[in-house]
């Protein structure tokens, strides 16, 4: 039996993709300072309270990765193919 064909994606419309790529790309380049600059504070000795402070930022930035890279998968998936 054959299978069935996946459902077509939509696409997003090139000069869209283009500039979410861009802004996806410079996003990442903020959350990397983010993250390196909570890691060297957390290098520091630091009193208990701003470690969990440092925590908090390490864990959103984290969460902020991880979104940004799902946006890239969906961009990837969305593309126009060229």
């Amino acid at each position: 039996m054959p299978q069935p064909e996946p459902e077509a994606q939509p696409e997003i419309p090139l000069p869209v993709c283009k500039e979410l790529r861009r802004l996806a790309h410079d996003l990442s380049n903020s959350i990397e300072t983010i993250m390196q600059a909570n890691y060297l504070l957390s290098q520091a000795t630091v009193e208990e309270a701003d470690r969990k402070w440092l925590d908090l930022i390490e864990q959103a930035t984290r969460e902020a990765a991880e979104i940004n890279r799902h946006i890239r998968e969906i961009l990837r998936v969305h593309s126009p193919r060229s």
